[in-house]
């Protein structure tokens, strides 16, 4: 199933843009024109996440992410602000206001469509009972089970949290220090 992005956005050509390249990514994509609009298609739609502007009509992009976490239908949406405003100050407002990320404007469509990516990422933890699958390789996590070919292979609980971290990334490249960072932990000498 696809995951929904809520655009919240006022320039129309804009939302052509981010609607083009969030579909071309393969998000669904919904819109609103202001913050109050913003903050009812939240509520009955319940997107994945919320793409919003700070300069909004009848409410403030800071004011509709305040109230999307007040309210506990809304409050784990993840929010990504997408603004002009590229202060310092502006960010940790927008940051402190409940925001996920914050992207200035103007931005590359390639590091906005990875950043959302990564935010969903953080928001929709892997169950623990959750079974991973990449081509004939799976992995139970809840009893830490590895089969290839449905024969079972051992592994070390380092190789078996390494592995479980690339089958989490399929298809990205990662650096050594960025897979010691994420498998052994930063306090970690290697």
């Amino acid at each position: 199933m696809k995951e929904t992005i809520l655009i919240v956005e006022d320039e129309m050509p804009l939302v052509t843009l981010l609607r083009y390249n969030l579909e071309r990514e393969g998000f669904a994509a919904l819109d609103a024109q202001d913050g109050e609009e913003a903050l009812n298609i939240a509520r009955e739609q319940k997107p994945d996440l919320v793409l919003l502007d700070w300069m909004l009509p009848l409410m403030s992009g800071i004011e509709v992410c305040r109230q999307l976490r007040r309210n506990p239908q809304t409050r784990e949406i993840p929010i990504v602000m997408l603004t002009a405003r590229g202060e310092e100050g502006d960010k940790l407002r927008g940051l402190d206001s409940g925001a996920d990320d914050y992207v200035t404007k103007p931005f590359s469509p390639s590091e906005l469509i990875a950043r959302i990516r990564a935010v969903l990422r953080r928001a929709k933890p892997i169950p623990a009972d959750e079974m991973l699958r990449y081509d004939n390789l799976t992995m139970d996590l809840a009893s830490h089970r590895v089969r290839r070919d449905g024969r079972e292979v051992h592994l070390g609980p380092t190789e078996f949290r390494l592995l479980r971290y690339l089958m989490l990334h399929p298809g990205r490249v990662f650096s050594r220090e960025q897979l010691l960072d994420a498998v052994w932990g930063r306090d970690v000498y290697v």
